[in-house]
């Protein structure tokens, strides 16, 4: 990943966060998801982070379903974490970067729909998962390969460029830690759908996440990848797939 493009991702989360809550009904779900499996399981106080937190959807859910445990919240989008309010547990922080060096190890480290945005998913995992304190557990939700087959689909029938943002290999995320320490694994696949395939996309771009690294098409090829793009057999709309690997793990 270019600094450009690392800073052009920046930029359109950061011109997103006023409306973001109200458009990211699917990252919300997915928090909510990870929230609850924290719930059931024993994660000893401490220091608890979400990393990439962003308006705050996973650290607000957390604390809900975790009362008395303050979750800090890293971001590298300054206006993402002014919508969270006055709160003092906000730190703006590039997760390209190694995390800092708390003065106790995080014994719950979250993150949710944030590694594949990083230069290095597999790399990055790891340096997270070994960052956890001795019995410190880590509750991940990312997009993966195999996601927006339609798009891909659409793409190959028009002869266009698929510009669907590259996600990462599922496998090659879980080779990074010890199958012992995997609590909870599954892949969630969550279908949209719509009258017009446009009206599938334009949510990525509400909440800034419309960054891609691929040339943008021109006007032209956008028709033809929309005329391409293939119906579902029952509703005859338009749909697009996400897969989204639920990780729960413990050191």
């Amino acid at each position: 990943m270019s600094q450009f493009w690392r800073q052009q991702v920046l930029t359109r989360f950061d011109r997103a966060a006023s409306h973001y809550d109200g458009e990211a009904s699917l990252q919300r779900a997915i928090a909510e998801r990870l929230a609850c499996l924290c719930s059931r399981v024993a994660i000893p106080a401490g220091l608890w982070v979400d990393l990439g937190s962003g308006t705050g959807l996973l650290a607000d859910a957390l604390e809900r379903r975790c009362p008395g445990q303050q979750v800090l919240r890293l971001d590298g989008s300054p206006a993402m974490l002014c919508q969270q309010g006055r709160r003092p547990s906000v730190m703006a922080f590039d997760l390209n970067n190694p995390l800092p060096t708390w003065p106790a190890p995080p014994s719950l480290l979250a993150s949710s729909f944030v590694l594949h945005w990083l230069t290095c998913p597999p790399g990055t995992l790891q340096h997270w998962f070994d960052s956890l304190a001795a019995d410190g557990w880590m509750a991940l939700s990312v997009p993966v390969d195999g996601s927006f087959q339609q798009w891909h689909q659409a793409a190959a029938r028009a002869g266009v460029a698929c510009t669907a943002m590259p996600l990462p290999n599922q496998d090659d995320l879980l080779t990074c830690v010890s199958p012992s320490a995997v609590q909870h694994c599954s892949v969630l696949r969550f279908t949209q759908r719509s009258d017009h395939a446009i009206h599938l996309l334009k949510p990525m771009s509400a909440i800034g996440a419309g960054s891609t690294p691929s040339q943008g098409l021109t006007a032209a090829s956008w028709r033809r990848l929309f005329r391409a793009w293939p119906q579902d057999l029952g509703s005859r709309r338009p749909g697009l797939t996400w897969r989204i690997l639920i990780l729960l793990l413990r050191r």
